[in-house]
């Protein structure tokens, strides 16, 4: 940890030009041999996160790193306060319909312990995958083991499943098991999906969400990781259009798409799908302007996804990259992103990481925080 922490804190002071480093560098050193943690500075929170943000290779909207608005929630560290700082969250976000990047950050992970909050969720707003007893799915599929999960803490989901009932969150603490909360309604805007040239299309009675809170990954700032530190930016249109809405294994509306178009499907060089995928991404991007939604188109992204390369590069930074995520699944022949390559293969200080999954397919889970910790401390002991 000293390592990093060292290797963190250069880079804070250098590139803020700030005074104190070797007195800063002593005090974290004598923290870490006491605790073997230490305790970032507000400052030093709002710097890191932003610059996980800034070296995140799969993200194609980095141009906007410095903007993203810091939440300090350390202090908070019970379920219900998390669960209240979530709803906060939403709203904030949300900005009337003006999506702004927004990371709260609670607790930091107990050293060689683990998380001392955990949310269940990936995102904070997704919808329920109803498992039918004929073996098919109402809603998203990729939610049938959250909704497992969910029930065996004894939600009861809606008496008539619907293919848009918001999911519950499930959070649990190091010194709370797993509990169940409602999200709040009222703070979830949603968009009805419509087409302006198909008037057929808003009959599919198809909708989204505005805000996509990722609320499953890991971030880490000079050797101190934050398991609980949910965040957000905006949407690009591909992500609603081609993969939530066109994936076989989630709404699969590729086939229903191309049968209100009358296109062929009985052979794949009719290219259908691909006809039917543009279809839904101009009737996601036709929908979220209509309703005032901030959201972005993947050729607009990628030119300024090249802007931001050219930032760091004056910088003198380095730009990591996933190829393969930095490029849209519409148009991506066209897109400027994919004439650029990534030769920097490390994955840098600090940065986001993905976390397990609390439970299985099931909706059991393993062990919990609290369990966790519990071990831990009989070890100390």
């Amino acid at each position: 940890m000293v390592a990093e922490a060292t290797e963190f804190l250069e880079s804070l002071h250098a590139e803020r030009q700030l005074p104190g480093l070797a007195v800063r560098l002593a005090e974290v050193r004598e923290e870490i041999a006491l605790t073997g943690s230490y305790r970032h500075t507000r400052e030093e929170l709002v710097y890191g996160a932003r610059v996980a943000w800034r070296q995140s290779a799969r993200c194609v909207g980095r141009v906007r790193w410095a903007g993203l608005r810091v939440r300090d929630r350390r202090h908070v560290m019970t379920a219900a306060g998390i669960a209240g700082e979530l709803s906060a969250h939403l709203a904030a976000g949300d900005n009337g319909g003006r999506i702004q990047s927004v990371i709260t950050v609670f607790a930091p992970d107990r050293p060689g312990v683990g998380p001392r909050a955990r949310i269940w969720n990936d995102q904070l707003v997704r919808y329920c995958g109803h498992l039918r007893d004929d073996g098919g799915v109402v809603g998203d599929p990729a939610q049938v083991g959250m909704v497992r999960a969910a029930r065996r803490l004894g939600w009861r989901p809606p008496p008539v499943p619907g293919r848009f009932d918001l999911l519950p969150w499930v959070i649990e603490t190091a010194h709370e098991s797993p509990s169940v909360w409602q999200v709040p309604r009222e703070l979830v805007r949603e968009v009805a999906l419509s087409h302006p040239d198909h008037p057929w299309f808003a009959d599919l009675m198809l909708r989204w969400h505005a805000l996509p809170v990722i609320s499953n990954m890991r971030l880490r700032i000079g050797g101190v990781d934050y398991s609980c530190a949910p965040f957000n930016g905006h949407y690009l249109g591909d992500e609603i259009g081609t993969r939530n809405m066109g994936d076989r294994e989630r709404y699969d509306q590729l086939p229903v798409v191309a049968a209100g178009l009358g296109l062929d499907t009985s052979r794949e060089d009719t290219l259908w799908r691909e006809h039917a995928a543009l279809v839904l991404n101009q009737a996601v991007l036709h929908s979220f302007r209509e309703a005032g939604v901030r959201v972005s188109d993947p050729h607009t992204e990628s030119e300024l996804f090249m802007k931001f390369c050219a930032q760091e590069e004056r910088a003198g930074r380095p730009v990591h990259g996933d190829w393969s995520w930095l490029n849209g699944s519409v148009g991506w022949a066209a897109l400027h992103a994919v004439h650029h390559r990534y030769y920097d293969t490390r994955v840098p200080n600090p940065n986001l990481w993905q976390t397990d999954r609390a439970y299985d397919p099931d909706g059991v889970v393993e062990m919990t925080l609290r369990e966790r910790h519990d071990v831990a401390r009989a070890q100390e002991d």
